[in-house]
């Protein structure tokens, strides 16, 4: 069952779209920070459930402009086009609207296994496929995504091999690899290394400990 109906689909990919396009394109935000705040916000859940302001009462600029102005005090925000083009960024904020209202997924858990710069990735390939492929491709992204731990994915996603992270870390490599395929719980590791290893990939310890 969908969390709402199918006759806001349309207004609800055109508005993320929207909204992730003016974010990146007008509000220069890095697009993995834009969704990153999406979530915090508390607006992908409520965009995830239908809530009707967020799926089809705010416009898209409207939307990013309610989210970016609840992380920081931005009076300037730039004032977009009146008409969006089909940019890249626009896409990704379209499919993944799509994705998430047909696998039911939380946009949270979406984002740990798809990031901005991966849908990104994936635009010059299947932005004229329909949405049933890309879900096709999506799903089998997610799929593959679940075998891997979180310090991995996290290593791929800042483009780091094992070695580059061992060395810049500090951290012995087989001891990395131990933990990356959970040989070894990552849980039940030093405080050091935790930090070691956060700092170089620029994110929180906790990111890196499975649940």
């Amino acid at each position: 069952m969908r969390a709402y109906d199918e006759m806001y689909l349309t207004d609800a990919m055109n508005n993320l779209g929207e909204a992730v396009d003016y974010a990146v394109n007008f509000g220069n935000e890095d697009i993995d920070d834009f969704l990153t705040m999406f979530v915090t916000t508390g607006a992908a859940d409520r965009f995830g459930k239908g809530v009707p302001r967020y799926v089809a009462g705010l416009t898209g600029t409207e939307l990013a402009m309610d989210v970016i102005t609840k992380v920081r005090d931005d009076s300037d925000l730039a004032k977009p086009d009146d008409d969006y083009a089909r940019t890249p960024e626009f896409w990704c904020g379209w499919i993944i609207a799509f994705y998430q209202w047909y696998s039911g997924k939380p946009f949270k858990t979406i984002f740990e296994k798809i990031d901005g710069k991966r849908l990104l990735k994936l635009y010059s390939t299947l932005h004229e496929a329909s949405e049933e492929k890309c879900v096709e491709v999506l799903d089998k992204i997610m799929a593959s995504e679940e075998k891997a731990s979180r310090l991995q994915q996290i290593r791929e996603n800042r483009g780091l091999s094992q070695r580059e992270l061992s060395e810049k870390a500090e951290v012995n490599i087989r001891t990395l690899q131990q933990y990356e395929i959970k040989a070894k719980d990552i849980n039940k590791a030093a405080a050091s290394t935790l930090l070691a290893l956060s700092r170089v990939l620029g994110c929180g310890m906790e990111d890196i400990m499975e649940v």
